[in-house]
Order: structure tokens, then C-alpha cells, then sequence
């Protein structure tokens, strides 16, 4: 009966040890993900917090093989419109590598010019062409990232949101699903927002 209560206690034990390694794990996933901004920010130092999450982001994506090997032997994270981050993208992705492949930064000015992009960044400039942008994308294998209104309701993947003085961001997984990308878990946790269809408002 004793070794029974003991062994019982050691399971109550394990399992109380597992819950408190995630909590943990998640704590630092969230502070990983959630970046406060100064006060009186400056467009260096959001460019800067933005850059950063591109480059996660694409640590918690995972690209069809045949889409991965079909896009290049470098793995390219680009802007398309005005670029807002300026010199600051090529400095944060300096070194990274990612599934064996460089990390590097790229400009484009079309959606045509994307289609080798594992990430592509569009830029607010650009709104008014969205939807053009985004049909042009399709099928692409392409994460799409932007902090357009209504991104992500708008056939977007990755939304860029503020929420108090912090730069946090929403997903759709409908779009980032029916493109064939599979994001992982930790990275839905932490979003404010995790949207399961295509269409505007859910």
C-alpha cells in the first residue's frame, strides 16, 4: 500500500515537473516574441523589433520540401514596396542561417520577383495594391508579413499589431495552410490572434 501512495506521489510529482517546464518555456517564448517599444519610438527603432521578427518567424516555419529546394540555395527574406527598414534587415539576418541555408535580405518591387522569397514583408506603401500582390502570391509558398490593416482578414498570414506599447502580431492559418506552410504551435501560443478562416471577420 506504502509503495503504491509513494509511486503515486512520484507520477503527481513528474507530471506537476512536465507543467512547470512548459510554463516556463512558453514564459520565455512569449518574452522572445513580445517586444516592448521605447515610449517615443523612432521608425530605426521599430524597423529594428520588426526585422527581429521576420527573422523568428521563419524559425517556427516549415516549408513543403519540394517548395524549400525550388526557392533557392539561400534562404531570401524580402520587401516588396518601400522598404522601411533600410540597412538595419541586412544587418540583423548578417550570419543567420536557417535549415542549413544563409539568411539573406532581398528587395523586390513585384510580386513576380517574390516567388523564390521564403518570407516576404510587404510593405504599407503597397496597400493600395493588396489584393493584386497577395492573388499574385498564391501557391507561392511564400509567408506573407505585413502591418497593413486587416492583414491578416485580407488574404495576409502575419499581421504586425501594437497592443499597449508593444509590438505583437496576429496570424491567419487558413492562408498560412492553404499555401502549404505549417507553423508551429509555440509560435500560435504567442500570437494575439489566431484566425482559422479565409474569410474577413473571423
Amino acid at each position: 500500500m506504502k509503495r503504491s501512495s509513494h509511486a503515486d506521489s512520484l507520477s503527481i510529482l513528474a507530471q506537476n515537473s512536465r507543467r512547470n517546464l512548459i510554463s516556463i518555456a512558453l514564459g520565455i517564448l512569449l518574452l522572445f516574441f513580445s517586444c516592448n517599444l521605447p515610449a517615443q519610438q523612432t521608425k530605426a527603432s521599430e524597423s529594428a523589433v520588426k526585422a527581429t521578427y521576420l527573422y523568428n518567424f521563419s524559425r517556427f516555419v516549415q516549408w513543403p520540401a519540394d517548395v524549400a529546394s525550388a526557392k533557392g540555395s539561400s534562404f531570401s527574406i524580402c520587401v516588396l514596396g518601400e522598404d522601411p527598414f533600410g540597412s538595419v534587415l541586412d544587418t540583423t539576418l548578417s550570419g543567420e542561417s536557417i535549415g542549413g541555408k544563409a539568411v539573406v535580405a532581398k528587395r523586390v518591387t513585384k510580386s513576380q520577383d517574390a516567388m523564390d522569397c521564403h518570407v516576404l514583408y510587404i510593405s504599407a506603401s503597397e496597400d493600395g495594391r493588396l489584393k493584386e500582390i497577395l492573388a499574385g502570391m498564391d501557391k507561392s509558398g511564400t509567408l506573407t508579413v505585413s502591418d497593413i490593416p486587416q492583414f491578416s482578414q485580407r488574404g495576409g498570414m502575419i499581421q504586425f499589431v501594437l497592443v499597449g506599447n508593444k509590438l505583437r502580431f496576429e496570424v491567419n492559418l487558413a492562408n498560412a495552410q492553404a499555401a502549404g506552410l505549417t507553423l508551429s504551435s509555440d509560435l500560435l501560443k504567442v500570437a494575439v490572434t489566431v484566425r482559422k478562416s479565409s474569410q474577413a471577420g473571423d
